[in-house]
């Protein structure tokens, strides 16, 4: 799986690409917990671009709900924009629109996050 980064300010943009599965979890959380602790008050906010995610497994939710969790701990922010219809599905019955803040695209996160600062 590979997954782009830009910055944005002291916002970071994680981009996947592919699928959040079994087979490609271990490589979306390496590259997302290189920048976890990044993500602090006052630090680095994080929008998680899933416009190239095309499914989302339970595994992936797992990394997302842990992720969630630390940045939580530790005082910082971070959001997914972009769903994809499917993983949009998923993140609906499973409850995790409750879980992070989704955006319907990236420039609403930046909107969003930049107004927050």
């Amino acid at each position: 799986m590979k997954v782009s980064l830009r910055r944005h300010g002291n916002i970071l943009i994680l981009s996947p690409d592919g699928r959040i599965d079994h087979a490609h979890a271990d490589a979306f959380k390496a590259a997302l917990d290189n920048h976890l602790g990044e993500c602090k008050s006052g630090d680095t906010r994080i929008i998680l671009d899933f416009a190239d995610v095309s499914y989302m497994s339970s595994v992936g939710l797992r990394m997302l709900m842990l992720a969630a969790r630390q940045v939580k701990a530790q005082g910082g922010r971070i959001v997914i924009a972009a769903l994809q219809p499917l993983v949009d599905e998923v993140f609906k019955i499973s409850r995790f629109n409750l879980v992070y803040q989704v955006f319907h695209s990236v420039d609403a996160a930046l909107a969003e996050l930049g107004s927050s600062i």
